[in-house]
């Protein structure tokens, strides 16, 4: 399932267990409910989710907030997320707010 939101793409793909998300774009106030809700949808059909971030170039404290929601989410049902492929800026933002510490970075 592949569809455009603001400034944001996601592309999911479900492999047996697991649902690949990618996203393209920025991940910030107007986009993120709709991650939120694609994370959300994939938790409750998959044991496992891989966010590729490859195409990620901006995350807003509104991202955060998302990312630890389904992180949350994941860890009381017993199920697991991993961000992939994360660039050195995005992971500047996990260290500085400690959220490096918190999820899943692979």
């Amino acid at each position: 399932m592949k569809g455009m939101i603001g400034n944001m793409e996601i592309i999911r793909e479900k492999n047996e267990n697991t649902e690949v998300i990618r996203i393209k774009g920025r991940l910030d106030t107007i986009t993120s409910p709709q991650l939120h809700t694609a994370l959300a949808d994939a938790l409750g059909q998959a044991e496992k989710i891989e966010i590729d971030f490859t195409g990620v170039e901006y995350v807003s404290s509104a991202g955060l907030r998302v990312l630890l929601q389904i992180q949350k989410s994941a860890q009381q049902t017993g199920k697991t997320m991993i961000l992939m492929k994360v660039s050195s800026d995005v992971m500047e933002v996990f260290e500085m707010t400690g959220f490096s510490g918190i999820l899943n970075i692979i």
